[in-house]
């Protein structure tokens, strides 16, 4: 921790932190484990966002498993080169909309990543049951395309049925390596596919968007825990939405329902 908190920049912490989850797996997680408060915006946000809008820039060593669209048709195979293979979480993203900057591409990858070292640090999964993925599917940020260090595809966002049918090629692939038990967790898709998804898969899949479900499931929890203090029941008393964000509209659906 003394030598973390030398660097000035918290990007700069982050990529320290980065270098110890792949040189000590063990020691990083003991150290975020222990310091949780003081790493969890580290390793996460604030700073990831920064991380992946930088990510080709301080790309040092690939994290994570990339599928692209050149890899359509033979996902399985894909698959079965990750090298673990008792597989309980898998985050993935398709990198359309990386936190509230956009449109990031494959330098999404920082997410899954940062998202699978919570499971473990703050849930208790380990390490080598999760398996961050990132689904090169192109990018429609013309900043990116123009930058020499973008580390995925240089093309345009693939949509409609080239879309579809490489998702669900990605879904059953990973229902036959992995079996029906493993929890995938939508990350960070953008709002036309994330719903689209999860209607689709709800019911062949075991799936979850953190976005729409469990972003509102904490503010609902915070809400009933608050009644214990307060009294009442939740119809009784007025709130105040601040913006039309994922964060209040699917509270709003969730205690709607």
């Amino acid at each position: 921790m003394h030598n973390i908190r030398q660097y000035q920049l918290p990007l700069q912490r982050y990529m320290a932190m980065m270098d110890l989850q792949e040189g000590n797996e063990r020691l990083f997680y003991k150290l975020l484990i222990d310091n949780v408060e003081e790493l969890l915006p580290i390793v996460y946000t604030p700073t990831v966002g920064e991380a992946c809008q930088k990510y080709g820039s301080i790309f040092s060593r690939p994290q994570g498993l990339y599928i692209s669209l050149k890899e359509k048709g033979k996902i399985l195979e894909v698959l079965k080169n990750w090298p673990e293979r008792s597989i309980q979480v898998i985050v993935v993203t398709d990198g359309e909309r990386i936190l509230g900057l956009g449109d990031l591409g494959c330098q999404g990858m920082g997410i899954p990543v940062g998202k699978l070292s919570l499971y473990t640090a703050l849930g208790g999964v380990r390490p080598s049951a999760c398996l961050p993925i990132t689904l090169d599917v192109g990018t429609n940020n013309e900043e990116l395309l123009n930058d020499e260090f973008y580390i995925g595809l240089r093309q345009r966002r693939a949509i409609g049925q080239e879309y579809a049918d490489f998702l669900h090629e990605f879904m059953a692939a990973v229902k036959q390596n992995y079996g029906e038990k493993v929890l995938i967790q939508f990350e960070d898709f953008a709002n036309h596919n994330a719903f689209d998804l999860l209607a689709r898969y709800g019911t062949t899949h075991l799936v979850f968007n953190d976005d729409i479900q469990g972003t509102a499931s904490v503010v609902l929890a915070g809400l009933v825990a608050a009644l214990k203090l307060v009294g009442g029941t939740l119809a009784e008393h007025t709130y105040l939405f601040l913006g039309a964000g994922e964060v209040s509209l699917s509270f709003l659906v969730l205690t709607y329902h």
